[in-house]
């Protein structure tokens, strides 16, 4: 017997800044005698927020009508609610548009700036920003990138279609190249396919390679060198472990610059420091259009700045003219200093060393 899957209503409530209200479904079993009591245990805000919400009649029904605090728990009731957002500094870096039709739309996005609302980061991302200005309140990722990477995003316009386009990314059906910044090792034969099995921890900053069967794979190629021992180069994942091609460098004994995870776990930047990006960029993605069948090549726009003035990205503060590390004039002006150690490209090395 086939279990039909139970159809999601609407939301009654609109977005708000580009983010959608939370919705909550009640569990089928449970021992609560009220939405109220169930609400007060689940979420982490606390009772006493939980109560003033339903005071205020900011949890809602699927009609859209307040549900008082008294209303009875019934298993697989939906209710909505906006969570209270606490204020974000602005990422003042733009993000670019590089490809857009009715079905897709290719952004361009800098470091520090969160693909997808999560954790302290929610209004200030990549995906509730595209809403906006856009003006597509339906949009969705079909991927993610870290924060901390700059370059290629692809969103979905419509709901209906996005599984076909996550799929190309399941079946790695997409072509993805990503370009770093890193230290040159002359020793290191280049290039070579890197396999390993990586783990992350819930909870666990850094990712970490383990003994077992690989469950990653990362292609790297050394695209050009420079006498103050940086080097550049091109990274073509094969899988999509979450920090995996930062994890391989660092095992190829070439940590990506500006890395604050690998090869060691360095302390919190504060909120509004923009300095001193991961010099890690998704440069390309190229794929067959699932829906439409467009063959499409889109490239970042965007620099490493540690390579094209390294000076620039290592400096302590921002440039007199006001630029940030990525050379665009900010919004919004840099936070104190870091407390992660900044080391300074390594000297280079001599044959076999």
């Amino acid at each position: 017997m086939t279990r039909r899957r139970r159809t999601v209503p609407p939301s009654p409530l609109p977005q708000r800044d580009g983010v959608d209200p939370v919705r909550v479904r009640l569990p089928g079993a449970g021992s609560w005698a009220t939405v109220r009591d169930h609400l007060a245990a689940r979420l982490p805000a606390g009772s006493d927020v939980v109560d003033g919400m339903f005071d205020a009649g900011l949890i809602v029904g699927v009609d859209g009508r307040p549900v008082p605090a008294d209303a009875p728990y019934v298993p697989g009731l939906f209710v909505w609610f906006h969570r209270e957002l606490p204020a974000e500094v602005p990422v003042p870096f733009p993000l670019e548009i590089v490809y857009r039709d009715e079905h897709i739309v290719v952004a361009d996005k800098p470091h520090f700036l969160a693909t997808t609302p999560r954790g302290s980061h929610v209004t200030e991302t990549a995906l509730a920003r595209l809403r906006r200005e856009l003006g597509i309140p339906l949009l969705g990722a079909a991927h993610r990138l870290d924060r901390l990477t700059a370059g290629l995003v692809l969103f979905t316009v419509r709901p209906e279609e996005r599984g076909a386009y996550q799929t190309l990314f399941r079946d790695r059906l997409i072509h993805k190249e990503y370009e770093a910044v890193a230290p040159h090792d002359p020793a290191l034969v280049l290039p070579r396919t890197v396999h390993s099995r990586i783990v992350k921890e819930r909870g666990v900053l850094a990712a970490r390679e383990v003994e077992g069967e690989p469950n990653a794979l990362s292609r790297v190629e050394l695209l050009d060198h420079r006498a103050d021992g940086l080097a550049r180069y091109r990274l073509v994942p094969g899988t999509g472990q979450t920090h995996q091609l930062r994890v391989h460098m660092n095992a190829l004994g070439v940590p990506v610059v500006g890395d604050p995870l690998y090869p060691e776990v360095t302390g919190p930047v504060p909120a509004g420091d923009f300095r001193r990006p991961l010099q890690l960029l998704a440069r390309a993605l190229e794929f067959t259009d699932p829906v439409t069948g467009a063959r499409h090549r889109l490239h970042s726009g965007r620099t490493l700045t540690a390579w094209t003035s390294y000076e620039d990205w290592a400096a302590d503060d921002r440039a007199d003219d006001g630029r940030a590390p990525d050379g665009r004039t900010p919004e919004a002006p840099a936070g104190p200093a870091r407390t992660a150690v900044h080391r300074p490209p390594p000297a280079p090395l001599a044959p076999g060393q």
